[in-house]
């Protein structure tokens, strides 16, 4: 038979006061951290092609949706890079205790 494993006590007990998170709901809240960052630069986007300075000789309605479908695609690109860092300054937030219910 094998005999007690011993856990040194840093490990064992967090500091007090920080959350309790498993490494399955630090992805989780990662994951929607991206997505709300995603959500936003998708708005953002959206909001700038409708101040469009000039008109468009070749639009029409299936060229703005696959214009909206280019824009959605280009916001997930762009949040999973972690350029703008609004999922990152979440993720703080999250780990601060604000993400607990």
């Amino acid at each position: 038979m094998t005999g007690p494993v011993s856990v040194p006590p840093s490990a064992a007990t967090p500091a007090p006061g920080a959350p309790i998170q498993s490494d399955r709901q630090q992805a989780q809240m990662r994951e929607a951290a991206q997505a709300f960052e995603a959500i936003f630069l998708r708005q953002m986007i959206g909001s700038m092609r409708q101040a469009r300075l000039a008109e468009d000789a070749f639009g029409s309605a299936a060229t703005d949706q696959f214009r909206d479908l280019g824009d959605a695609q280009l916001a997930e690109s762009m949040s999973r890079q972690g350029s703008f860092g609004i999922a990152e300054l979440l993720m703080n937030q999250f780990q601060r205790g604000g993400g607990q219910r």
